[in-house]
């Protein structure tokens, strides 16, 4: 099964006239790699399905609909992985992608951000599923709101047990205070 979807087939259905496309795909996880970007780690770990509608206007290409799957993600505090679902709907406008136009800087418009570009008159569907796994992900991922993580001297994880690690670490910067404390006992 192909991640790419054929925009001159728009209009061969019928009469030919025909200027919209419904998509209804499943894509497997194992046609997925693990995906490690900078700082963004997920696995896809269900079935993901893709379903859109695509609309030609002149060059450019409207797309709309919805992907669905789950992802594993790894916990920022305990490092356990864990599993979240994902309902992402989506608009995105495609245009060709131009050569090097030679523009200099210019400020990122409203449009741009839905904005994206098609080239070999193809839509890369991996590509616009990834955008959506990445927008899903939350900024730090956890796997609960109550977890513990893992303890900063043994590294244990504090969701699973507990350990006899006292932190013992002084600020440096109070240790002046703790001086005055000190003659104050004696």
């Amino acid at each position: 099964m192909t991640m790419q979807f054929d925009l001159r087939q728009l209009g061969r259905k019928g009469s030919g006239t025909l200027r919209d496309e419904h998509v209804d795909r499943t894509f497997q996880p194992s046609e997925f790699p693990p995906s490690v970007i900078e700082d963004e780690e997920y696995k896809v770990v269900a079935p993901v399905h893709l379903v859109m509608d695509v609309h030609k206007d002149g060059d450019a290409y409207r797309a709309t609909g919805r992907v669905q799957t789950r992802l594993q993600l790894e916990c920022g505090r305990c490092l356990e992985t864990f599993e979240i679902p994902v309902d992402s709907p989506f608009e995105l406008r495609y245009v060709p992608q131009a050569e090097n136009t030679g523009e200099e800087e210019r400020e990122v418009e409203e449009d741009d951000l839905t904005t994206a570009f098609y080239k070999d008159e193809s839509l890369d569907l991996g590509e616009l599923m990834h955008e959506q796994f990445v927008l899903a992900l939350p900024m730090k991922p956890l796997c609960g709101d109550a977890c513990k993580g893992l303890c900063p001297h043994c590294g244990t994880n504090l969701n699973k047990s507990s350990c006899d690690c006292a932190p013992t670490w002084d600020d440096p910067r109070l240790s002046p205070l703790k001086g005055l404390l000190n003659q104050k006992e004696n």
